[in-house]
């Protein structure tokens, strides 16, 4: 005799439901401040057009044809990728700050595909942190600390945070 065990969908487990709840009890009184406070997809999106939008990042002749990493066979689709990139490194940095070219080459590296050899680690690209920081230091967003690494600047905070708000409103937007 074989016993079938019946798999109940997650909205009918109470457990699930008093976690349904409590979410929604916690986002209704919660006010977005700073970019903590916001999902890491939302906020890279909208601090990526915000960087568009203003102009000030200047993107490279040699942005459409670099490939991201040696593990990586062809450069990326989109053509906005510097701009998703730059806004990822800049949250990383506000996050926990301290980060260098070095970690951002472990961040972003991959698998390395071998051929019959077993895949390896892969660090990123050196230059396209290296390149993205410096940007992101002409811009006052980012400055360079004493130990090593960046840090985020009082005025970049600011900034970061406003995004964060704003990106926070057009979610809610877009959930009701």
């Amino acid at each position: 005799q074989a016993v079938l065990h019946v798999i109940t969908p997650s909205y009918r487990r109470p457990e699930a439901m008093a976690q349904q709840f409590y979410d929604a009890e916690f986002k209704e009184s919660h006010v977005v401040k700073t970019v903590k406070d916001v999902e890491a997809d939302k906020f890279i999106t909208a601090f990526a057009q915000h960087l568009k939008r203003q102009g000030r990042f200047e993107i490279p002749k040699w942005a459409d044809v670099v490939k991201t990493s040696k593990a990586k066979e062809l450069p990326p689709n989109d053509p906005d990728w510097l701009y998703t990139r730059t806004a990822s490194m800049v949250r990383k940095i506000y996050i926990r700050g301290g980060t260098g070219v070095g970690g951002f080459r472990k961040v972003y590296g991959g698998q390395f595909r071998r051929g019959t050899c077993t895949n390896v680690f892969c660090k990123s690209s050196g230059k396209i942190a290296r390149y993205i920081l410096q940007q992101l230091e002409e811009m006052g967003l980012v400055e360079q600390d004493e130990n090593s690494g960046r840090n985020i600047t009082k005025e970049g905070q600011r900034e970061l945070d406003t995004v964060a708000v704003q990106a926070a409103e057009v979610g809610e937007e877009d959930e009701d």
